[in-house]
């Protein structure tokens, strides 16, 4: 697995262009049934796919933090929001919350989230393979594949599965 999370980001970069057209085809006549599709794809990865072995995505890059998540674990920490976001967050250039600093604060050594049940809504869902209307977030998946190995693989199954 190490191998592969350590190739990714060349085996992304070596796909990209591949990856851009098809998602650009995607884009302009989503098929029918895309969302049952990627969810397909999505559950049956996740199926052999372990995250603990890998935690790339905690690792490498940070997630945004709504005003929810930032309630909801200041309020984990039994802390004030503002101590929260003062103590771990800052706010990017295009003005949204995120980890001062990556590898991020909550992972262990072991690859286990220390906040994993109230962790921020964008860890919940990545690397959003799952999401309705797939189609619309083809430039986040096309950094995802570059970060999380189920992600790339999903891309790959799904330019077999669906011929645009």
């Amino acid at each position: 697995m190490q191998d592969f999370i350590d190739n990714l980001p060349q085996l992304a970069k070596d796909k990209h262009n591949e990856n851009k057209a098809f998602f650009k085809k995607l884009k302009k006549k989503p098929p029918k049934q895309l969302d049952y599709v990627m969810q397909e794809l999505h559950d049956r990865e996740f199926q052999k796919t372990d995250c603990l072995e890998c935690a790339n995505c905690c690792k490498t890059t940070g997630p945004l933090f709504t005003d929810k998540d930032i309630e909801r674990i200041a309020k984990h920490f039994k802390m004030k929001p503002q101590d929260f976001i003062e103590s771990y967050l800052r706010i990017d250039e295009e003005n949204d919350y995120v980890l001062q600093s990556v590898p991020c604060t909550f992972l262990g050594a072991d690859n286990y989230c220390s906040i994993y049940d109230v962790r921020p809504k964008a860890c919940k869902e990545f690397p959003h393979t799952d999401r309705k209307k797939f189609q619309q977030i083809s430039n986040l998946t096309l950094k995802n594949v570059a970060i999380c190995p189920a992600a790339f693989n999903i891309v790959e199954e799904m330019k077999k599965r669906i011929k645009l």
